[in-house]
């Protein structure tokens, strides 16, 4: 499976500094978007560090990550799922030291979204509210669940869907990097096929995003068209947070 892949990042037209990070390795195949949380407690710092921890942490395991790439990788995903949490909570921990440590970034913390490719398997690591969408076959579907207050209540039916489109806390969230010393992850196992693309993104992003219907247009560009698009796009919807994109699109060897 061949990988082609654009990423970029943009501060929006409201804020200051940019607290998104992301970072792509396609020959290891992965690929993470970070949204930092804390602002003066250096969100941009946690979303940073959080990227390249996890790379690091799967950098180590790429023989593991290759072994298992040559053979059918559905049969070990749960091994590779456990690769994504375990990655993802060691930068939990490491974050949540460096707060520790330095009073002026206590408190800081970050979400993170992660996508892993190992052969005919995708595996998706989840933590916050930034997102990972699978477009196949004109199709567009959301693979991670927003770890929220407000997804919580939905859920649970203590809040409507009009209610939560005017409560006050859309933008707090359960689940974060950093935010203690351990976290928990949700991972989900995909099969991969060529034409798949794969969209990271924060919520600067998909915050705007009403329906599906209104990413197809610019989902079916060349992938850098199709990035910077969803950010023009996000910014031309009023652009109040960082917005960054990352789209991965699949590919037989003959397609590259």
């Amino acid at each position: 499976m061949r990988i082609r892949y654009f990423g970029h990042t943009d501060v929006g037209l409201s804020r200051d500094h940019n607290e998104d990070s992301h970072l792509a390795d396609p020959d290891l195949g992965v690929f993470v978007v970070a949204d930092g949380v804390g602002g003066r407690a250096k969100g941009e710092i946690a979303s940073q560090e959080a990227v390249e921890l996890i790379w690091e942490w799967l950098k180590r395991n790429e023989a593991t990550i290759r072994e298992i790439a040559q053979g059918d990788a559905r049969e070990r995903s749960p091994q590779l799922c456990q690769l994504v949490r375990g990655a993802i909570q060691n930068a939990c921990y490491m974050v949540h030291t460096m707060g520790q440590l330095d009073p002026e970034q206590r408190g800081m913390s970050t979400t993170a979204s992660v996508f892993l490719v190992c052969g005919n398997v995708g595996v998706v690591g989840q933590v916050g509210d930034s997102r990972v969408y699978l477009v196949r076959n004109g199709e567009v579907d959301q693979l991670t669940e927003d770890h929220t207050l407000i997804n919580y209540q939905l859920k649970h039916g203590l809040i409507t869907p009009e209610q939560a489109q005017r409560s006050r806390t859309r933008n707090v969230i359960t689940r974060a990097v950093g935010h203690k010393d351990y976290v928990e992850v949700d991972t989900l196992p995909i099969p991969l096929f060529p034409g798949d693309r794969v969209v990271l993104c924060s919520d600067g992003f998909h915050g705007y995003i009403e329906s599906f219907d209104e990413m197809r247009y610019f989902l079916d560009m060349e992938v850098e068209d199709a990035v910077l698009e969803a950010i023009r796009f996000a910014n031309a919807k009023g652009g109040k947070d960082n917005i960054t994109a990352l789209m991965v699109e699949l590919g037989d060897d003959e397609d590259y």
